[in-house]
């Protein structure tokens, strides 16, 4: 991405310039294509959604949005993240709606034993304990969404949430034993 370029739009989407976000993506397009492709990399195998599409849809929600209202390619960035979280979380819920068994998963038996011993947990038990997370402790939401979906550094989340790096670093490692005791505690249930 060209930082000028960006940077000459934001104020512009800041000050409600309908088209912003249009030029904006393509600017940013291998960057969110590039972390749509990551976070899907650490999904299952047979996911139905693809990064581009995810992009696609990123950029079509944006584009209906009709005031932007970015500060920094941080900001863009971290409002980006948290539409790809959206849409992967209506996509697995409407996966996991559908009728005649659509939330089921045959198992081995051998699989079966193995469940709770180190999966990695579901979008939607990950999505519901952020929502915890967020009612007890905000900023802490924020940082994980920024770093898991956004895939922002530490330096761009500090700018976004207005902290310094220590403060973000101490939040993430707090958010991570907070959710990992969250989804143990939702896998005993």
């Amino acid at each position: 991405m060209n930082p000028t370029d960006a940077t000459r739009i934001l104020p512009a989407s800041k000050d409600g310039e309908q088209c912003a976000a249009a030029k904006l993506i393509p600017i940013v397009y291998d960057e969110l294509r590039r972390r749509a492709q990551d976070y899907l990399n650490r999904e299952r195998p047979d996911h139905t959604l693809e990064a581009t599409a995810l992009v696609h849809e990123v950029y079509v929600r944006l584009s209906a949005s009709p005031k932007l209202n970015c500060t920094s390619r941080a900001h863009f960035s971290a409002i980006a993240a948290r539409l790809m979280r959206q849409i992967l979380v209506q996509h697995a819920r409407a996966r996991h709606a559908q009728k005649r068994g659509g939330a089921w998963q045959k198992l081995s038996l051998a699989e079966a034993g193995t469940l709770g011993d180190g999966r990695a947990p579901t979008l939607l038990a990950l999505d519901d304990a952020l929502l915890s997370l967020a009612a007890e402790y905000p900023r802490q939401s924020e940082v994980v969404e920024l770093k898991f979906f956004g895939g922002l550094t530490a330096n761009d989340i500090a700018a976004v949430l207005g902290v310094s790096e220590k403060t973000v670093l101490r939040d993430w490692n707090f958010a991570r034993v907070w959710l990992a005791r969250e989804l143990q505690n939702a896998d005993a249930a």
